[in-house]
């Protein structure tokens, strides 16, 4: 069972099962206030959505941003078939393979509906189609229509937001989390979380930050860092976990349950390697468990720590399996251990060792 208590699960299962494609964060954004606004002294806004919320410690200090995107993999309506079929582009990177027969909401003005993601079937494929891979423009939305005015009649409209319908289930008895958008619901239960757990006995001012549109350009972050303009950052993450079938140790070193991620390298940050060596040294001295990984994608780091002179900026995880899917999966120990880990190094990022970060 986890030790997170039953209140907590219950607002991540909240954020889990939120609707928010990039571009459609709202309602995300609005769960993170009610839940977390009363722990902020201020919160605010960049212009495209993210919402950040400010703790003052016992210190002004430096300015601490805790990053995690609300944004999820989605879909939006780019077309009506004059048999009531939706066409649509993707939001975010989606393997077409995990797509045929998974359940989907659209939100129209109107309101939602439920839909299916559909292909052609296979009865129906010639042998030599039957093993290649899907394209996006060979699936559509069925919403149980069977004309374009019926479509229309649901209020359903082009540039309409989709995205996956799946619940959040716990599995073993807790031990185990399974539901979408962890694609980095996640990252935002934790950074917010790490800002509720701080009582002021800290010598720093923290943001705690939900960004926006990270999956299709990090956009949020950069607009985020903007309005915050931190010292130092930490980006809260999702990783690869690798002890899935047909994935190798060097294509993704870290473990679901193993401990939270401290991550490297990837391809769009290296991360600053003092902060690193702070972060691995606050894990061993307080016994939390981690594992070094280095992943080939790329995060809201890239954008933070690029801004305005450079920012100092570490990406911290939690080992997932089954990203960018309907059905992810981690353990809450993970998540424990990343909030744990994360608001010790928070209490430690006084002046004087943030200006230690960049000097030789």
């Amino acid at each position: 069972m986890s030790a997170l208590d039953r209140d907590r699960i219950e607002v991540f299962k909240r954020l889990s099962e939120a609707f928010g494609p990039s571009g459609f964060e709202s309602e995300v954004a609005r769960i993170v206030q009610e839940e977390y606004g009363q722990n902020a002294d201020e919160i605010l806004y960049d212009g495209l959505g993210s919402i950040i919320l400010k703790k003052q410690g016992r210190e002004t200090g430096p300015r601490v941003l805790l990053a995690g995107h609300m944004d999820e993999i989605g879909f939006i309506v780019k077309g009506i078939t004059d048999k009531g079929y939706l066409a649509f582009e993707t939001l975010g990177g989606w393997a077409t393979t995990t797509l045929p027969a998974q359940r989907v909401i659209v939100r129209a003005k109107t309101g939602d509906h439920v839909g299916v993601l559909i292909s052609k079937p296979p009865h129906l494929l010639p042998p030599e189609e039957r093993d290649k891979p899907l394209k996006i423009k060979d699936l559509y939305i069925d919403v149980g229509a069977t004309s374009r005015d019926e479509v229309k009649e649901m209020g359903i409209r082009i540039g309409d937001p989709v995205a996956p319908l799946a619940e959040f289930v716990e599995l073993r008895g807790g031990e185990v989390w399974l539901g979408k958008a962890f694609d980095d619901r996640i990252g935002v239960f934790i950074a917010m979380e790490v800002l509720k757990s701080l009582e002021g006995d800290h010598s720093n001012t923290v943001f705690a930050a939900g960004t926006v549109q990270e999956e299709v350009g990090l956009r949020g972050a950069e607009t985020t860092a903007d309005v915050v303009n931190p010292d130092v950052a930490i980006v809260c993450e999702v990783d690869i976990a690798g002890d899935v079938p047909g994935v190798t140790e060097r294509e993704a070193p870290a473990k679901m349950g193993k401990g939270v991620s401290i991550i490297t390298w990837d391809k769009t940050m290296i991360p600053n390697q003092a902060l690193k060596e702070l972060v691995i040294s606050v894990a061993e001295e307080e016994g939390i468990p981690y594992q070094l990984s280095a992943v080939s994608g790329g995060t809201d780091g890239h954008r933070i720590h690029l801004h305005y002179k450079g920012v100092p900026t570490i990406v911290i995880s939690v080992p997932t399996r089954h990203i960018h899917s309907h059905s992810s999966m981690l353990m809450p120990k993970d998540v424990e251990a990343a909030i744990r880990l994360i608001s010790e190094v928070v209490k430690r990022l006084d002046a004087e060792t943030v200006k230690g970060l960049t000097r030789p």
